[in-house]
């Protein structure tokens, strides 16, 4: 077996306000923006925003059940960029909240 690609689905509240964050922070347009899912292919990988309640609806459960706090799911993306300074001022100007500086990390990104 052989994967040929990997997809990385977040569930998001608002699909509108996600896919216009990650356009402007990845600097690039979805390849993918149908109602209830959206896709940026980034290298190998496709990074998803499916809708929470399409999500719901797709699973058959309460995403509700596995939030953090009230109304928000967890998850964490790490994307590996050849300039991350460039791509955390997009972020950061697209209205990213920074939890953690720009820094070199122990596992070596």
């Amino acid at each position: 077996m052989t994967v040929t690609r990997a997809h990385f689905i977040l569930y998001v509240a608002d699909q509108q306000r996600a896919m216009e964050f990650y356009s402007k922070a990845l600097g690039t347009t979805p390849t993918l923006h149908v109602k209830g899912m959206t896709e940026f292919t980034l290298g190998e990988a496709v990074l998803g925003l499916m809708a929470e309640t399409s999500a719901s609806l797709l699973l058959g459960i309460d995403l509700e059940r596995f939030a953090v706090g009230r109304g928000t799911s967890r998850a964490e993306v790490y994307l590996v960029v050849d300039d991350p300074a460039q791509l955390h001022q997009r972020a950061i100007a697209a209205g990213a909240t920074e939890i953690s500086a720009l820094s070199p990390r122990d596992w070596g990104h």
